[in-house]
């Protein structure tokens, strides 16, 4: 073997050095990454609220009012809204929990003496009573978490208010919007500055769809539920029904559940029989809502499929969690609406495997991501 041969090529070393830059790199950027994550969470929550408010604060500027001000006045509307939300939740939870405390020996006893005349057990309950007896550390317990609980609402409100960076970021992004547009713009090429904007302009469609369809049905089911509560005599209904419409709609996946499992426990506490009937009529809602309302009404504001809300929503949490699963289905419909503007469409081949059952007509994959009518 040649002397020219046992050497090492030239390019070996430039390869293990670009290697290794390019880990240093990807490792500073992951680093940074990490580091930043809190900042990256804000922006785009920002970004939502920003598409989110955007629309009625074109709508005010069309009608004369300066962007800053109508910007500001959309901010106090939502944090007034959302402060009498959160202060009638707190007085309803701190009513049921004195109620409960104060009515708990009574229940005690009729499990003791159901269960001795049933089954014969016998239970020595006089210790558990007497926590929830006055001067009990279970009725103290629960006398001061009721007391605390009225003032959830101030509490989370100055919670609210802590989060400046989100408002600040917010503000920004909605009041002076054109401007910033108009700076990314300037920086991009024509042809850029049309996809951009196309899909800044995507993006504000979907994300106002999104809640004006999530309000429509949360509206429908407040006025649904603050019936049948009121029917039933269950305490407290207009607020238990507000729940239930927020609940249901703006958190994904297990806000069906949450909503539901708050009226039916203090219907529980109320009177056992009411419960039942609110469990039924929980269920029932909400396959109406499934079948009839939600199909109608997002397939005019938010064209998305379920399995697509759905696969967005685990993903979304598993990457930035609570954040992501909230911001998950509008972004989802972003990217569906900005791929089906520039994706090319073909003619359909014949194939029983692009009928439809129960329509006889070819799908068409432009309405994949629509909800069935």
């Amino acid at each position: 073997m040649t002397e020219e041969n046992q050497r090492m090529p030239r390019w070996v070393p430039r390869a293990t050095a670009l290697f290794l830059v390019g880990l240093a790199l990807l490792g500073s950027a992951v680093w940074i990454l990490i580091r930043v994550r809190s900042l990256i969470i804000v922006i785009l929550v920002s970004l939502f609220l920003s598409f989110a408010i955007e629309p009625a604060v074109n709508w005010l500027a069309r009608r004369g009012w300066r962007r800053g001000v109508a910007t500001l006045a959309m901010f106090t509307l939502i944090l007034l809204a959302l402060g009498g939300f959160l202060f009638a939740m707190g007085s309803v939870l701190a009513d049921q929990i004195t109620k409960l405390t104060n009515e708990a020996p009574g229940y005690i006893s009729q499990i003791e003496r159901w269960l001795e005349d049933q089954f014969g057990i016998v239970l020595e309950t006089d210790s558990l009573i007497a926590e929830f007896s006055s001067g009990g550390s279970a009725a103290r317990l629960a006398s001061n978490v009721a007391g605390d609980l009225v003032s959830i609402g101030t509490a989370l409100m100055s919670l609210v208010f802590q989060t400046l960076t989100v408002l600040l970021f917010t503000f920004y992004l909605v009041a002076d919007g054109p401007k910033l547009r108009r700076f990314l713009c300037s920086a991009l090429p024509p042809s850029k500055q049309t996809l951009m904007l196309k899909g800044w302009e995507i993006a504000i469609d979907k994300t106002g769809a999104y809640i004006y369809s999530r309000t429509l049905l949360g509206l429908a089911a407040f006025f649904a539920h603050w019936v049948v509560f009121a029917l039933l005599d269950v305490p407290s209904p207009v607020p238990l029904a507000l729940w239930v419409g927020i609940m249901s709609q703006f958190v994904p996946v297990a806000g069906t559940y949450l909503a539901g499992l708050l009226p039916i426990l203090i219907a529980l506490l109320h009177q056992p029989v009411s419960a039942i009937w609110v469990l039924i009529a929980i269920v029932v809602y909400q396959q109406l809502e499934n079948y009839l309302f939600a199909p109608r009404i997002t397939a005019q504001t938010m064209n998305i499929h379920p399995a697509v809300a759905f696969g967005s929503v685990i993903v979304g949490a598993s990457l930035l969690g609570v954040v992501g699963t909230l911001l998950a289905v509008p972004v989802a419909a972003t990217v569906q609406a900005f791929v089906s503007t520039y994706i090319r469409r073909h003619e359909l081949i014949d194939s029983e495997l692009l009928d439809d059952a129960e329509s006889d007509d070819p799908i068409d994959g432009e309405n994949f991501g629509e909800e069935p009518l």
